[in-house]
């Protein structure tokens, strides 16, 4: 087993997660970094099974009231590793193990028990845009590039983006950006609701850790109860994120998706088979 092979591991300790970095800035805060900056905090198949399983260790860690998640580097996270995504493509196996972990994500984030504050300090797409806006509070640097990038690969918007985006921005704007998959910067994101907050490239750690900080200080219980009321309002979808996900992942074992992963390292547009004039 490789280091970036999850297994069947169970992470129970901050010391069990190889891509993920911690630091205690204040009392009370947990900053979280992704840490794979050479490849832009991309996912491999380790790093996805770490970010589902990182909520319940920091809900069990009785010294932290807020964790804090940004990106190593110049990036939040690219998305889902093209290694990986290719053998998407070709593996069944590796559709279902994927599928559990993109699905433990967002079930985690909802279900964890303190509050989370992204700091999206650069690009954000995919399963890292997943993190980014399923925080409670999601802090983005004006520079920052987000976008959900499925269809731009060939399969369906899945992730967090059918049972959140029209939450946060209204089903006109997710319905153009999820089909489109238009990069959009921090200024827009926020015009259109998608985050919480933009602020200068250089504020966007500062500015989540204040945040951060001053959730750490007010009642546990309080704030713990509100963010649980709250998201109910996505709980209630839960069967749109399955619908969502399961065509996603039906997604990569079609022609289209191995069409877009090559276009991808081929950096050219795709020319996906089922747009192709029939006769």
């Amino acid at each position: 087993m490789t280091t970036d092979d999850p297994g069947s591991t169970a992470f129970t300790a901050y010391s069990d997660f190889e891509h993920l970095a911690f630091e205690r800035p204040h009392d009370g805060v947990l900053l979280i970094t992704i840490n794979r900056p050479e490849v832009l905090n991309a996912a491999n198949e380790r790093l996805h099974r770490e970010l589902s399983q990182i909520w319940s260790v920091v809900d069990a860690d009785d010294s932290v009231a807020v964790s804090v998640i940004t990106g190593a580097g110049t990036a939040f996270s690219a998305g889902g590793d093209l290694d990986m995504v290719e053998k998407m493509t070709t593996d069944h196996a590796t559709v279902v193990e994927q599928w559990r972990d993109a699905k433990a994500i967002v079930e985690e984030m909802l279900a964890s028990v303190k509050p989370i504050v992204s700091a999206i300090n650069g690009v954000a797409v995919g399963a890292g845009l997943a993190v980014a806006l399923l925080a409670d509070v999601s802090i983005v640097a004006s520079s920052a590039r987000l976008s959900d990038g499925h269809t731009r690969l060939g399969v369906a918007a899945g992730d967090h983006a059918a049972i959140l985006w029209p939450l946060l921005c209204g089903m006109a704007k997710a319905k153009y950006y999820l089909m489109t998959a238009e990069f959009i910067d921090g200024v827009e994101a926020e015009r259109i609701g998608l985050v919480t907050r933009c602020v200068p490239d250089g504020d966007v750690v500062t500015e989540a850790l204040a945040v951060a900080e001053r959730l750490a200080k007010g009642s546990r219980t309080a704030v713990q109860w509100t963010k649980r009321v709250l998201n109910q309002w996505m709980l209630t979808n839960a069967p749109v994120f399955g619908e969502s996900l399961a065509l996603e992942m039906v997604g990569f074992l079609g022609r289209d998706a191995k069409e877009g992963v090559q276009a991808i390292r081929e950096r050219r547009p795709p020319d996906f088979p089922s747009a192709r004039p029939v006769g």
